[in-house]
């Protein structure tokens, strides 16, 4: 599993000492609030457990994600194809002390940037409810577009407010004021 590195975060496999702060984020309602229910820390932990093994298994996936000053886990960032719609999704998720700090942008345009050099892919969409109006400015700060036709329901969300999402699209594109260096050295 590659690392990331940019200016201020470090992307990397997960730890188990990620895995207390990640469940008190799928804890947390205020960080849940356009995801769906509160996770348990089973639930939590089971979910690191996959991301990692599709990590594995595809070359890509979902990154722990550092702050790079403090060795403190923030949150986590990766691609992701498994979506009701054709295509890799970029996606990030931080703790609310981790917010309003540009760690979100960083962070995505380091996935932006993989996704395009390492693994070669002509396009990255990213998702999210209507309502999440903090996710839908990250995806614009990256250079991201959003044409209302492709926005959709998501099948997998019971109807209500999470239901109803938007849908933004980078072509392949070097995304300007990124700065990151991959690390490919074996994380054992």
């Amino acid at each position: 599993m590659p690392e990331l590195r940019t200016d201020r975060l470090l992307l990397r496999r997960w730890r188990e000492s990620d895995l207390k702060p990640w469940a008190a984020m799928n804890a947390d309602p205020e960080v849940r609030e356009h995801l769906g229910e509160l996770l348990t820390r089973e639930q939590s932990d089971a979910a690191v457990a996959l991301m990692q093994a599709e990590f594995d298994e595809r070359g890509f996936g979902w990154w722990a994600l550092e702050a790079r000053a403090t060795g403190e886990f923030i949150g986590r960032a990766g691609l992701d194809e498994d979506m009701p719609f054709a295509g890799v999704d970029i996606r990030w998720r931080l703790m609310r002390s981790a917010w309003g700090h540009g760690y979100a942008t960083e962070a995505a345009l380091a996935c932006l940037a993989f996704g395009f050099e390492a693994l070669g892919l002509p396009e990255v969409v990213a998702s999210t409810t209507v309502n999440n109006l903090r996710s839908q400015a990250v995806m614009r700060r990256i250079g991201m577009t959003r044409d209302p036709a492709d926005d959709f329901e998501d099948p997998s969300v019971p109807e209500g407010p999470l239901r109803q999402c938007v849908l933004y699209r980078s072509p392949r594109k070097m995304p300007t004021g990124h700065t990151t260096q991959r690390d490919t050295t074996p994380v054992g």
